[in-house]
């Protein structure tokens, strides 16, 4: 009997020790993820900033640098999910009503806000029907557009791009005529995206909208003094500035990511 009670004692020995192991490297296993996820620069954008910040990103992992993400949307949609505590770093709106909207909800860090880049607003058609247009006081929009003809453009009360082209068609003195003619779309991407497919025969979006666009073509550039001028404010969102965090958004402004700007026709400040 007294021969196997030491063995026994020492299978439950060692069977307590292998626990405390297995024990341990699960506990440490959370640390290592938070750890990884704080590391992580996730970057709500504008949907008219994609092609840029898809370039910018490539060029910044290039360096070297860590991988960053992005999630592209109407910038009303990226505020409304911050609010709701959707997770990011960086905020880069397409206007500064949003910008403002977030702050006020103490979002983001006031002393980081940064405008680098402007926009110009256009009236696009599809290539193959595009005819110049004159954009002025009191225009025609009737003869325009004739008895059916619609204009894309973001969501006129949330989208930056439907408030610009309502401001200014406001501004025009023709907003009356031109409202029941809008078809509202929920980012700026998805306006382009309706002349592209020819399913309505002009739209508003920006000019380096229309310029990645194939199958469409700018027809008329709205007057400077028709609307507010069209800035992208950017800001490290509370809680998030990281050093990786910090980091990414000053390589935003860097010299590398304005030739970036400009080779998609931004206005680089």
């Amino acid at each position: 009997m007294m021969n196997f009670a030491f063995p026994r004692r020492g299978l439950v020995l060692g069977l307590l020790v292998a626990s405390a192991f297995v024990g341990t490297a699960r506990a440490e296993q959370p640390v290592a993820a938070t750890t990884a996820a704080s590391a992580t620069v996730t970057t709500f954008a504008a949907a008219s900033l994609t092609n840029a910040f898809q370039d910018i990103g490539k060029a910044y992992e290039a360096m070297g640098k860590p991988n960053v993400r992005f999630s592209f949307a109407a910038s009303s949609a990226l505020a409304k999910q911050m609010e709701a505590g959707a997770p990011a770093s960086i905020f880069a709106s397409a206007d500064i009503k949003w910008m403002d909207y977030v702050e006020k909800k103490d979002l983001i860090i006031p002393s980081s806000r940064v405008v680098p880049i402007g926009n110009a607003l256009v009236l696009i058609a599809p290539a193959d029907k595009a005819k110049p247009v004159t954009i002025t006081k009191g225009m025609d929009i009737e003869a325009l557009l004739g008895p059916n003809g619609r204009i894309a453009t973001g969501l006129v009360d949330s989208v930056p791009a439907g408030i610009y082209t309502k401001t200014a068609f406001t501004n025009l003195g023709v907003w009356d005529k031109v409202a029941p003619r809008i078809v509202g779309a929920e980012s700026v991407r998805a306006a382009l995206a309706l002349v592209e497919r020819g399913e309505v025969p002009y739209g508003v979006v920006y000019a380096t909208d229309a310029a990645i666009a194939k199958n469409v073509k700018v027809v008329a550039v709205f007057p400077a003094d028709s609307h507010p001028p069209v800035e992208y404010p950017f800001a490290l969102v509370k809680g998030q500035d990281t050093p990786e965090a910090k980091a990414f958004f000053a390589f935003l402004t860097s010299p590398e990511a304005k030739d970036i700007y400009k080779k998609y026709g931004f206005v680089v400040k």
